[in-house]
């Protein structure tokens, strides 16, 4: 779908995008990934079955969308086109990135930052939309730094994840910021009423870990937050579920998330060897295939694939790059998720709720 006359962006960007005076429900930078823009619009094919009455922006390069949507009629039904002349490649860097005038992330961004989309869903360059992000959508007021959080499996169902690699060095602020707005993405996300926050430690003693996590957890313990607040939690505790909000640092965050993937991929090889090893165990394999089928469908990366870089003045997802159709669209449903679901609004609540809304002081004082 295309728009009946074409108009010039602030930017000079030629637009070819929709006529309804309703924000669209999605900015999708179709020019983002690895395997852009096919993945994207079959992701966005699945889209407007889950989700048939959403309305994307679809921003790339029109003489390669045009010809390509129509491929992907039910994806066709839902987008509309908005022309972008550039593209941000995998790796670029984002000082570079922020150059790019006319790029496909950039006027996903703009059209969040203008009411026009009430959210974005890129496959793109992770460090260029963070920074694009900054710059164009804006920080939520009371937040320092906006955290990328994602939605985990465990042993007592999903939990929420965060930061997993946007900030690599926090300090108090953050983590308490990281735990509000955990918490609020858990409501959107999970739909739970009051959702458990743990503060990721070495050990669950008290006593356990540096200066900067005791002090986040003594400021968690005398806000509003407190009764939900668990304490410290252990890397095992993250599968195990044992809260719903596992709040980290960037480092730990990324260094736990990926540790997590490989030991799913080593289990998985494993299994496979052991019921390779002879006619007793492949007959075994055909005995417990339904059971690993049900298994695999759970623990799916593609299912959690779409991170949030929550505290922003809009909804922003980023998809995996590598992501398949199946997992773009699992992307877009988190995007959908946030913004039927009001996050930021929950967010903002619960700042000032905290004390935290449009301050940049100690959250303690």
């Amino acid at each position: 779908m295309t728009e009946t006359s074409a108009v010039a962006s602030g930017d000079g960007v030629k637009e070819v995008g929709g006529t309804s005076s309703l924000p669209y429900t999605l900015a999708v930078d179709a020019m983002g990934g690895d395997k852009a823009p096919e993945i994207v619009l079959a992701g966005l094919e699945m889209t407007a079955i889950r989700h048939p009455d959403v309305r994307i922006l679809l921003v790339g390069d029109e003489t390669v969308l045009e010809p390509a949507l129509k491929r992907f009629p039910k994806a066709e039904g839902i987008c509309t086109i908005r022309h972008a002349a550039e593209s941000i490649p995998m790796d670029m860097k984002p000082t570079a990135a922020l150059r790019v005038r006319e790029s496909s992330m950039r006027l996903c961004m703009q059209a969040v930052a203008s009411g026009e989309a009430r959210g974005v869903v890129s496959a793109g360059n992770s460090g260029a939309m963070l920074a694009l992000a900054k710059i164009v959508v804006k920080v939520l007021p009371g937040i320092s730094r906006p955290a990328m959080a994602a939605v985990q499996p465990s042993a007592r169902g999903d939990v929420v994840m965060l930061d997993l690699g946007a900030n690599i060095v926090c300090d108090v602020r953050n983590l308490v910021e990281f735990s509000v707005m955990g918490e609020a993405f858990a409501q959107a996300a999970l739909g739970l009423k009051s959702p458990t926050i743990g503060l990721l430690n070495v050990g669950s003693e008290e006593l356990k870990g540096d200066e900067r996590l005791r002090q986040a957890a003594e400021a968690l313990r005398g806000s509003v937050l407190g009764k939900q607040f668990s304490g410290f939690v252990e890397g095992h505790d993250i599968t195990a579920g044992v809260v719903d909000v596992v709040v980290t640092d960037g480092f730990t965050g990324n260094v736990a998330l990926k540790t997590g993937e490989g030991a799913l991929k080593l289990a998985f090889g494993l299994l496979k060897s052991v019921f390779k090893t002879n006619w007793l165990t492949k007959i075994g394999y055909l005995l417990v295939k339904p059971g690993l089928d049900r298994m695999r469908e759970w623990i799916d990366p593609r299912r959690y694939n779409g991170a949030v870089f929550v505290g922003l003045n809009g909804v922003v997802v980023k998809s995996h790059g590598g992501a398949d159709a199946e997992g773009f669209a699992s992307a877009v449903d988190v995007a959908v998720d946030a913004v039927l679901n009001n996050l930021n609004a929950k967010i903002r609540h619960r700042l000032d709720q905290v004390g935290m809304l449009g301050s940049a002081a100690d959250p303690k004082e």
